[in-house]
């Protein structure tokens, strides 16, 4: 058996390591292939040469064909595209799903072949499955932070360009040019779309759907209110710009000011741990009734209960949102 898995095991890392070759070398030879491959398919026609519905196609999932129509049945799957997309992830979610299946099947095959515990191994291949996962949303949350950090100056010279009589769509133009990821090539996807005849409006929702970001929205709801019912747009986007930075400002006084209940907080949930490993290296049979009796685990787990919900109070008292 154990023969068996190490030939699975030695067989999925050969395909991964000549896929990997290939891809690289592929990279290496003409490394604007993906990002020309994605622009065409954006807006090229339909296969059988008709017209496509829209201006803009429909994402891929997978470049599979039959895999990607069975990820556009999949219930919820459009959420983890977004997120890829707000990460700014070059792959597919079909190429996503199929390195966390892979990660999961090698772990859980390494931990058997090492441990020979099935409950061992399934638990590291659920931690491996939730990687990703969450490589994805520290990814995101990075990027949106840099985006929220851009947005001011990317304001303000969209509103000098306005006041230098510039169109909307050429301070648009002006801050995709000046500034980069992520606020630069997000606006230069919503120039894209209203060149290709989508209306203003519908462009900064669709910007508004790929950035989580509260700041954007009001700028967007202010520019669609402007073009509504008129009014100077260059001071509107102007005090937007202004008010995000004074936002900014209160942000660091506040992270400040609870820089030590934070501390506090590391502490008191760390402290119990660092008590435990002492006792535990120093004095073990002064733990042992905590793990043997069944009085002592029900002791554990009242307190480790309690501990989970201090932390919880501890997080929602220090976390202040502005």
């Amino acid at each position: 058996m154990n023969l068996f898995l190490i030939g699975v095991l030695i067989f999925v890392i050969s395909v991964l390591v000549i896929e990997m070759i290939f891809y690289a070398y592929r990279t290496m030879r003409n490394p604007n292939r993906g990002s020309v491959r994605k622009r065409l398919r954006t807006f090229a026609p339909t296969e059988n040469g008709a017209a496509p519905d829209s201006i803009l196609r429909k994402r891929r999932l997978s470049d599979i064909p039959f895999l990607n129509e069975i990820l556009l049945r999949v219930p919820g799957i459009q959420s983890l595209d977004m997120l890829l997309q707000q990460a700014n992830v070059k792959h597919t979610i079909g190429s996503f799903l199929l390195t966390e299946g892979i990660l999961a099947l090698a772990g859980y095959l390494i931990s058997f072949i090492i441990t020979g515990k099935f409950v061992t191994s399934a638990i590291i291949a659920a931690a491996l499955i939730g990687a990703p996962f969450f490589y994805l949303r520290l990814k995101k949350k990075k990027r949106m932070e840099k985006f929220e950090s851009q947005l001011p100056e990317g304001l303000e010279l969209i509103g000098r360009a306005l006041r230098a009589g510039h169109a909307f769509t050429s301070g648009i133009k002006l801050a995709a040019d000046e500034f980069g990821d992520p606020l630069g090539p997000e606006f230069e996807k919503t120039l894209d779309e209203i060149n290709f005849g989508i209306s203003v409006t519908d462009a900064l929702k669709n910007l508004a759907g790929r950035i989580d970001c509260p700041d954007l929205k009001y700028f967007i709801v202010s520019v669609i209110l402007q073009r509504e019912s008129g009014g100077n747009l260059a001071e509107i986007i102007e005090s937007i710009a202004h008010l995000i930075r004074e936002r900014f400002k209160f942000r660091g006084k506040i992270r400040v000011l609870s820089a030590e209940g934070k501390l506090t907080a590391v502490i008191l949930v760390a402290l119990p741990f660092f008590v435990l490993i002492a006792l535990y290296f120093t004095n073990p049979a002064y733990l042992s009734v905590l793990f043997d009796e069944p009085s002592g685990r029900m002791i554990a787990g009242i307190a480790l209960c309690m501990m989970v919900a201090g932390i919880i109070v501890i997080k929602k008292v220090i976390n202040i949102k502005v």
